[in-house]
């Protein structure tokens, strides 16, 4: 266990920042699975901006990479256009 107040302010930090991570992260997933899953073209041209968007702010705040970010992307666009 942390022996300084400073180490236990730090363990609170990384607990409270790794949740509220999980829970974005989680969020974006099920987004892209919802996305994945669209039959109609109109719906997924809809989707497509908001799960783009999603997907750049966890690359900005690094919960996930950039190039994977990108790659999701790109290949959701070719989902979209296939429809």
């Amino acid at each position: 266990m942390a022996n300084h107040k400073s180490a236990l302010k730090r363990i609170r930090q990384i607990e409270k920042r790794r949740v509220h991570n999980k829970y974005y992260h989680k969020t974006t997933r099920n987004a892209v699975k919802a996305l994945r899953g669209t039959t109609e073209k109109e719906a997924a041209e809809k989707l497509m901006p908001k799960v783009a968007s999603l997907l750049d702010k966890l690359a900005k705040r690094n919960i996930i990479h950039k190039n994977k970010a990108g790659n999701l992307k790109s290949s959701l666009q070719q989902h979209v256009n296939g429809l």
